[in-house]
């Protein structure tokens, strides 16, 4: 089972602030993907600051996607409780 991201906020650095269904929030960094087929194209930040919230996952205003389960697994806790 995954986890549905509830909001999106793009960041400096190609990074997303993330929350997901069990109020963690994470940041996933995109920039190792940004020389990968599609993904090149959010190197133009305004197409990258035009994620949001689709449906379980994310997705850009040119239809481009992640699956959820990558976005939780490859992202890092913004918080952490001591």
């Amino acid at each position: 089972m995954y986890l549905s991201v509830k909001s999106v906020k793009p960041l400096d650095e190609y990074k997303l602030l993330l929350k997901f269904e069990n109020d963690e929030e994470k940041v996933f960094d995109i920039s190792p993907y940004l020389d990968l087929g599609k993904f090149s194209k959010l190197k133009d930040v305004s197409l990258f600051n035009s994620v949001t919230v689709s449906f379980d996952t994310i997705k850009w205003s040119n239809h481009l996607d992640l699956d959820p389960e990558l976005l939780y697994q490859k992202s890092t806790l913004l918080h952490q409780d001591t």
